[in-house]
């Protein structure tokens, strides 16, 4: 019903446009009582072999929205209410901003993608912090907060934007994200660099300790695809000297490798981050060489072309602890998480493993 509603009416609507139609129904869905209280039952029912916990947080499950869907908190219970088991807001960033002009994205429906280049349209960390410090929670969920830099920052000045970001918003975070890996932002990901990347975890993290003194903030950073073999393991070795609590791999990535055959060529040329199944394969690898790097020293989040129960199971034995997706959400639609949780508890039944904790990273320690 909902593939046939796409086609028909979500396909001919500007991308933007009809994510934020979307948007608007599901936080409406979400504060009407009753009707909650069924979408949820629908949508959202609980596998308790599925229970996750990561970071010291418990959750439902081990399948989370990421960052980018919902970028000012404006409906984390609607996004629990549809079953996602942990939501990740933002990017924010220190101050508000507006984002690249429009139009910024586009669907690539034959190769099941999303190219954006939407470059962190937010409401800015002062009023996204007070909109979290206002929220009344319906349903139960793990909010993480993903932070990036304002544009009109200057490199030299990003450790203290990001510092500002997480002082404001820590107090209201389950767990905290860098994003350094947006392709959208520009010179953002040179802060990927150690040299560049130690000061500024460090700084945030600080801030988070400073700001929070009642408990701890877990702390991660997202990377991107791109990054070399070679980048990817300096990164997975400074996260475990710093005692970062996780990386989430990847971010969307700038290749355009194997598109073309079925998109409109005008399409794949658009600047910005591909997401979605093309970037499948990727992501992947980069969570493998992460997860045969820390081991358990470190939780991994896979997220980037993540469509179906199969792959999540993927992900969850190449070493995942959590899974996130976004892309399929435009394609699959409401019943898409409710889909991921029945299959991976059903793979859960039939593997020799007990739990979903024994699971992750089998099939890496099989080749170590």
């Amino acid at each position: 019903m909902y593939k046939l509603f796409f086609r028909l009416v979500f396909s001919r609507m500007d991308p933007e446009k009809a994510h934020h139609l979307a948007f608007r129904w599901i936080g409406l869905a979400a504060r009407i009582p009753v009707l909650r209280t069924f979408v949820a039952a629908a949508l959202a029912p609980r596998h308790k072999e599925l229970r996750t916990e990561a970071f010291g947080l418990r959750m439902h499950g081990p399948f989370g929205l990421a960052a980018g869907f919902d970028k000012n908190a404006v409906a984390v219970d609607g996004m629990a209410m549809v079953g996602f088991d942990h939501v990740e807001i933002g990017t924010v960033t220190g101050e508000a901003q507006p984002g690249n002009p429009k139009t910024r994205l586009f669907r690539l429906v034959s190769d099941r993608a999303l190219i954006n280049r939407m470059g962190f349209n937010n409401e800015g960390s002062l009023t996204v912090a007070a909109r979290l410090a206002s929220r009344e929670p319906v349903f139960r969920t793990v909010v993480g907060v993903n932070i990036g830099k304002t544009k009109a920052v200057p490199e030299a000045e990003a450790v203290a934007d990001y510092v500002k970001s997480a002082e404001r918003l820590a107090p209201y975070a389950d767990y905290l994200v860098v994003n350094v890996s947006s392709p959208n932002t520009p010179g953002l990901r040179d802060l990927q660099a150690t040299e560049a990347l130690r000061p500024l975890l460090s700084a945030v993290r600080e801030a988070a300790v400073r700001t929070v003194a009642h408990r701890r903030v877990p702390l991660l950073v997202k990377i991107a695809p791109d990054l070399a073999d070679e980048d990817v393991d300096a990164v997975a070795d400074l996260a475990v000297e710093l005692g970062l609590d996780g990386i989430i791999a990847t971010n969307t990535t700038i290749a355009r490798e194997g598109l073309g055959l079925t998109s409109p060529p005008t399409l794949v040329k658009e600047a910005g981050g591909l997401s979605g199944a093309p970037l499948k394969a990727r992501s992947l690898e980069v969570l493998r060489r992460l997860y045969a790097r820390v081991g358990d020293r470190i939780t991994l989040v896979g997220v980037g072309g993540v469509e179906t129960a199969e792959d999540a199971w993927e992900r969850i034995l190449a070493g995942a602890t959590l899974v996130q997706g976004y892309s399929a959400f435009v394609y699959e639609g409401p019943f898409w998480a409710r889909v991921i949780h029945k299959g991976l508890a059903a793979r859960l039944r039939t593997s020799p493993y007990a739990t979903l904790a024994d699971a992750v990273g089998a099939d890496v320690r099989k080749t170590v």
